[in-house]
């Protein structure tokens, strides 16, 4: 038995750690400190300006929400800064995977959101991968077609139209970054 073997930990253990924590194939993964202001004002932005767009009375199923925990399995559960699921009735954390994944990047983060996260979000279906990037005042976004991400464009004052979704969606970059620009 190697050192790896007994390293490998369940959800069971997670839910009773202390901390923010993500859980990656068994492998536990301390979560940075509490991100800068830019981080967190930027995922308010982009929460407020999805859920403007949304039309809850023709997608009451979906709802955007914040930092929530998705148990993809009993070795791997992930805490994307936001997301839209549809149809997802799961009261402790989210049971499906999302339609869309917003990951705001910080230097802390960034290689496991644009490698680590990329793969998962890819693997398990997530139609929409969009890296924020704050520093530049960018997004990248992906969209899944025949089970791989493909790159819609970088955004940094367009507007996304989310296609293949249930909902009509969008956001608009441009309203997102406004204040931040120098």
């Amino acid at each position: 038995m190697s050192a790896l073997d007994l390293m490998n930990y369940t959800y069971d253990d997670y839910k009773n750690w202390e901390g923010d924590w993500e859980l990656i194939d068994g492998l536990p993964i301390s979560m940075a400190p509490a991100p800068m202001r830019i981080h967190q004002n930027i995922a308010t932005d982009i929460i407020y300006l999805l859920k403007s767009s949304l039309d809850e009375d023709s997608c009451p199923q979906c709802m955007i929400s914040f930092e929530n925990d998705w148990k993809i399995s009993q070795e791997s559960v992930v805490r994307p800064d936001i997301v839209l699921t549809c149809d997802d009735d799961g009261e402790a954390y989210l049971t499906k995977a999302p339609k869309i994944i917003f990951e705001i990047l910080s230097p802390s983060t960034a290689k496991k959101d644009e490698t680590v996260k990329f793969d998962i979000y890819e693997s398990e279906g997530v139609q929409y991968y969009i890296l924020v990037y704050p520093d530049d005042l960018k997004a990248k976004a992906y969209t899944l077609k025949d089970g791989k991400y493909r790159k819609i464009a970088d955004f940094t004052h367009e507007k996304l139209d989310f296609e293949d979704i249930d909902c009509d969606l969008e956001l608009d970059f441009e309203k997102v970054f406004k204040k931040y620009k120098k």
